[in-house]
């Protein structure tokens, strides 16, 4: 698959819905699989994973620091050119206030993402 094939909204969406809006660990390990390459990294502000396993446990440290109605959801589509895509999004309680609001960007190999990159907006941007 080339960069030009790659569905980049389809993928980051598939991401921000089955991975980060996954509660339970063994559904979002099956998501991480379909999604991410084998020794795909991910990169949060204060800190590293690498791997599937490594990657769940991560992104389970994070959902269980937030209360357990916050809800990822996208801020439009997501765009990308060349084997890197960009998603914005937002967090916070279902039909609430935003609490927290950010970017996803992502290397891409084939159609599963190798690297993604969590950039979180400063308070009030």
């Amino acid at each position: 698959m080339t960069a030009e094939q790659i569905d980049y909204d389809a993928l980051m969406q598939a991401n921000l819905a089955r991975v980060f809006g996954e509660r339970d660990a063994v559904r979002r390990i099956s998501a991480i699989a379909k999604i991410y390459a084998d020794d795909a990294v991910l990169y949060e502000p204060h800190a590293a994973a690498t791997g599937h396993v490594a990657i769940n446990q991560a992104v389970d440290a994070l959902l269980s620091s937030l209360p357990a109605g916050f809800v990822f959801t996208a801020i439009g589509p997501a765009v990308g050119h060349h084997g890197i895509g960009r998603l914005r999004w937002q967090s916070g309680p279902p039909n609430g206030p935003v609490a927290v609001t950010g970017t996803d960007v992502a290397h891409f190999q084939g159609d599963l993402i190798h690297s993604l990159y969590v950039f979180l907006d400063p308070a009030g941007a």
